[in-house]
C-alpha cells in the first residue's frame, strides 16, 4: 500500500506531466497558427499584386500559388476559390475600419464630431498601400477590388445613418446619404492619390468629413 507522501508525490508527477503536454500542444497549436496565418498573407499579397496588373477574370488559381510560391493544395487547405480568397483579402480592411468606426461612435461629444469614424482609417490604410491603391485607381483589373472598397465603406455609413434621428437628417432617404458619402468618398480619395497624397491623411479626412457631414445632418439655426 502505498504511503501518503508517496501517493502525494505521484499526484504531483501526474499534475506536472499533464501541465508539460498542455503547454506543448499549446505551443504546437500557436505555431500552427502563424504558419496558417503566413500562408494566407501570401496568397492574399500574391492576389492583391495579380489584381493591379491582369483583369480578375483572367488570374488563375495558379497564378496565385506561383505568385505565393505555394502548391495548389496548400491553397485549397486554406481558400475553397479564388473569389473566397478575394473576400478575405479585404475582410481584415473591414474590421479595421468597423473598429475604427465604433471607437469613434463610442465618444462623448456632439454627433458630428464622431460620425464617419472610419474615414481617417481609411485614408491611412490608402497612404501606406499607395502604390497598390494607384494601381487599382488608374490600372487595369481594380474595377473589383474598388467595388469590394466601396462595398464594405457602403455597409458602414448605412449602419451608421440607421443609428441616427431621422429629423437629424431631414428624413432624407437612408440609401441616398449612403450613396452620397459613398460616391464622395471615393472619388475624393482617387483625387488625392491621384495627386500622390500629398495632403496628410489627417488634413484630407477633416476636409471631407466637414463637407460630408453638413451634407447630412442640418446646421444648427
Amino acid at each position: 500500500m502505498l504511503s501518503t507522501d508517496t501517493a502525494v508525490g505521484l499526484a504531483g508527477t501526474g499534475q506536472s506531466l499533464r501541465f508539460v503536454r498542455e503547454q506543448g500542444e499549446a505551443m504546437a497549436q500557436s505555431s500552427t497558427d502563424r504558419r496558417v496565418a503566413r500562408t494566407r498573407a501570401l496568397l492574399q499579397q500574391a492576389l492583391s499584386s495579380l489584381i493591379t496588373k491582369k483583369d480578375y477574370e483572367a488570374i488563375t488559381i495558379q497564378d496565385i500559388c506561383d505568385a505565393a510560391d505555394v502548391g495548389r493544395s496548400t491553397f485549397y487547405a486554406h481558400y475553397t476559390s479564388k473569389d473566397d480568397l478575394r473576400r478575405n483579402c479585404f475582410e481584415k480592411l473591414r474590421r479595421l475600419l468597423a473598429d475604427q468606426q465604433q471607437h469613434a461612435l463610442a465618444q462623448p461629444g456632439e454627433v458630428q464630431d464622431r460620425s464617419l469614424g472610419f474615414s481617417l482609417a481609411m485614408f491611412e490604410h490608402a497612404r501606406d498601400h499607395l502604390d497598390n491603391y494607384r494601381a487599382l485607381v488608374g490600372g487595369r483589373g481594380g474595377d473589383l477590388a474598388l467595388a469590394s472598397i466601396r462595398q464594405i465603406l457602403a455597409d458602414l455609413v448605412r449602419d451608421e445613418v440607421a443609428t441616427l434621428d431621422p429629423d437629424s437628417r431631414d428624413a432624407v432617404p437612408c440609401e441616398l446619404v449612403v450613396q452620397y458619402v459613398v460616391g464622395a468618398y471615393m472619388a475624393v480619395m482617387t483625387w488625392w492619390l491621384d495627386g500622390g497624397a500629398r495632403l496628410p491623411p489627417e488634413q484630407i479626412d477633416a476636409v471631407f468629413r466637414r463637407l460630408a457631414i453638413e451634407g447630412i445632418l442640418p446646421s444648427e439655426a
